[in-house]
């Protein structure tokens, strides 16, 4: 699961005096050392705007430490949205003067305005799915009445709004296909809001959930439906009846469960089994989860009880069904994960394995055609097999080469699912399977204009710091020579139990077609090693994905792919936080950086929108123990001054609800003030973009294209 799902919120900040305006001095002015900042190929630009100094000091735990750049962290203020206008004037100013800005767009356009799909949910005969095309800036919804026929608009997304920046995703499908529950979200926001589409008429039902943070199911007889909602006093689930008041919504389960309370950090999800007799929630501690709980009731029951399949046990899991019988994957007693089968309420003693565990991860599960499809992970390559209910093999799904293979989606007592395939050579296909005779036949491809028999992918594997070998990814075109004159981009994450594997992108694509590489290490953190993997890099044990992902850095100058000079590096999220341990550990190492919606000051990120969910993955500076190792990485407390920084782009904007763009303000302040050498810092601000998907086509194709200007621009030898 990934750490930034759908669970977001908000928390106020403490104000703070602001004694001047943003772009007047106040002590220290931002980039006072150098005169003039030079990027490469004759860009040049005056020291970037002043940023007011106003120290606040904290106390942690009989320490002292200063913050300048408190007042930063409210974005509402005059003196903020000043500061701000003016570092998006600056960087402007810059990215005018990269000469070929305009030819990156128009090739980002030609790789990204094409016809893409969504993966199909069948219900009913029925075929759902997202789609958008060419010269369109979203996806709208479309159904097919075969898999393998016409596609039939439902919802033109892109009529509603005028600037196009007005999302939508499929939520639920009724089990008789006649309505959809659909989300409806603004830019990159988190929060949605839910609607109902009757599909025989092509309306909306009147019913309608304000923006929150929903999962949503149908009812058997779609009736109605069921929704968890977040809120920072923790989440509930709740039954909304067709055609009735929201406000009316009848409460189904929260607050507590055998004695307990149920706070903030435990996270719900909904879901109604296929035969329509279970609710089953899904409670998880944390994000990511520290321990997954399952509970189900039965609708056949009015008054009956939630029951535990799994709750109260350190582990995770995910559950399937065939009828009434229930099946978890789970890493209890096995940590690359096995599949039991489980009835409600019975210890974990009791449980019978049907698959066990082996030597690969097995990180996805399902059950289509009455079969089980397990996707493992040997080494970070998806391997994809199917077996009986009982545990026989009975089949696999051969996927094309190095990538990203999805595993099996579709009904548990249909004969038909779907899977995708993609890689960095490869643009995405979506697979229709027939379960029966196990066959493949393409549902959709990407028409991208991308001559994949051109390039190609290998893996190698490194040692980190202590030892530990760590597996990577390289791509480019076929005989580029390693003799350190090319250009490399490198991408990491690292955390959160999130595997990464070599999937599609546009911003590689065009990197490997300028004569480049594009690397990704599979750093410590992840899931691609299981549970162990990830908690390597937990915690206090956090510098192990730095080190690792440093380690890579250095596999990749040593063995003549790059150099530091032509090496650029991106991250967002927690791969933003990667970014900042970059440029204040090893600022030597890279050419330029692109620090996109990033978490880096890591004494105070709890107490922002949703930071007080990650707790379970960072620690709590409000803990002594941990404030001392957060204290020690945190790149905000990090930034030494005169520290001659590569060039640097931070990157956020107003519309994230989930990572605070504060973090990105302050730090693009300090480092501008601190910066001992003369290479442009710079920070790209937007108002419609956010963390979550949803952006126009429009609004992306300028992001990435600012994004590449700025790293190809700042890799030049010239």
């Amino acid at each position: 699961m990934s750490e930034l799902s759908w669970w977001r919120g908000l928390r106020p900040v403490a104000g703070v005096l602001v004694l001047v305006l943003a772009g007047c001095s106040h002590g220290t002015q931002a980039g006072g050392k150098a005169t003039v900042i030079h990027g490469k190929n004759g860009i040049t630009l005056p020291p970037p705007p002043a940023a007011a100094i106003v120290p606040v000091t904290d106390d942690y735990h009989g320490e002292k430490v200063v913050d300048n750049y408190r007042w930063l962290e409210d974005g509402n203020s005059p003196q903020t949205r000043a500061w701000i206008d003016a570092q998006m004037k600056y960087t402007d100013d810059y990215l005018r003067q990269v000469k070929n800005r305009p030819e990156i767009a128009a090739s980002l356009k030609k790789l990204l305005d094409v016809d893409s799909y969504g993966t199909p949910m069948e219900r009913s005969g029925r075929y759902f799915f997202m789609k958008r095309l060419a010269g369109q800036n979203q996806a709208s919804l479309y159904m097919r009445t075969k898999w393998n026929g016409e596609d039939k608009l439902l919802l033109d997304v892109t009529k509603l709004s005028k600037d196009q920046n007005t999302s939508v995703t499929i939520e639920s499908i009724a089990s008789s296909g006649k309505l959809i529950a659909y989300g409806e979200r603004s830019g990159g926001a988190d929060e949605q809001s839910i609607h109902v589409l009757d599909v025989a008429t092509e309306k909306d039902l009147p019913d309608v959930l304000p923006p929150a943070r929903y999962d949503v199911a149908f009812d058997h007889e779609a009736k109605g439906f069921y929704y968890s909602r977040f809120t920072h006093e923790g989440t509930n689930v709740y039954y909304h009846r067709l055609g009735t008041p929201v406000d009316k919504d009848a409460f189904v389960f929260g607050k507590t469960f055998n004695g307990q309370a149920l706070g903030e950090l435990d996270l719900m999800s909904v879901s109604v089994t296929e035969n329509g007799h279970y609710l089953v929630v899904s409670v998880s501690h944390g994000v990511p989860a520290t321990r997954d709980g399952i509970l189900v009731k039965d609708l056949r029951k009015p008054d009956a009880p939630f029951v535990p399949v799994i709750y109260g046990i350190e582990a995770h899991a995910q559950l399937a069904t065939m009828g009434d019988r229930f099946f978890l994957l789970t890493n209890y007693e096995a940590p690359n994960s096995r599949v039991v089968e489980v009835t409600p309420g019975e210890a974990p003693d009791a449980w019978k394995t049907v698959v066990p565990a082996g030597g690969e991860v097995i990180d996805q599960f399902s059950i289509v055609g009455g079969q089980m499809f397990l996707r493992r992970l040997h080494d970070v390559k998806t391997e994809t097999t199917s077996y009986s209910l009982d545990g026989k093999q009975t089949g696999s799904i051969d996927y094309p080469g190095i990538g990203a293979g999805t595993g099996l989606s579709g009904r548990s007592t249909g004969k038909e699912g779907f899977y995708s395939f993609q890689s960095f050579t490869q643009p995405p296909t979506i697979y229709h399977y027939e379960t029966g005779p196990h066959k493949s036949a393409v549902f959709a491809a990407s028409k991208a204009p991308f001559d994949s028999s051109q390039y190609e992918i290998h893996q190698v594997f490194y040692h980190s710091k202590d030892g530990t070998r760590v597996p990577m990814f390289i791509a480019g075109k076929k005989g580029l020579k390693q003799d350190g004159s090319a250009r490399l981009l490198l991408t990491a994450y690292g955390g959160f139990d999130v595997d990464m594997l070599p999937t599609w992108s546009t911003s590689f694509a065009w990197w490997m077609e300028q004569g480049g590489f594009v690397a990704l290490p599979n750093l410590r953190g992840g899931e691609e090693y299981g549970e162990a993997w990830h908690k390597a890099a937990m915690f206090e044990k956090k510098q192990n994905v730095f080190d690792d992902f440093f380690a890579a850095a250095h596999y990749l100058i040593d063995n003549h792919y790059t150099t530091s000079e032509r090496l650029a590096i991106a991250g967002a999220s927690n791969g933003g936080l990667l970014m900042g341990a970059a440029m204040t550990q090893h600022p030597e190492l890279f050419g330029a950086i692109w620090c996109g919606y990033p978490l880096l000051d890591m004494l105070r990120y709890q107490n922002f929108l949703f930071g007080r969910l990650w707790t379970t993955e960072y620690g709590s500076s409000e803990n002594p123990q941990q404030f001392d190792y957060l204290s020690r990485y945190s790149p905000y407390q990090n930034v030494k001054p005169g520290t001659k920084f590569p060039a640097i782009m931070f990157f956020s904007g107003d519309s994230d609800t989930r990572v605070a763009p504060l973090h990105a303000r302050k730090m693009t302040a300090l480092v501008q003030a601190e910066n001992g050498g003369d290479r442009p810092i710079l920070l790209h601000y937007t108002t419609t973009g956010g963390h979550s998907a949803g952006v126009s086509l429009q609004q992306s194709i300028a992001d990435s294209s600012d994004e590449l200007a700025f790293l190809w621009n700042e890799t030049s030898v010239q």
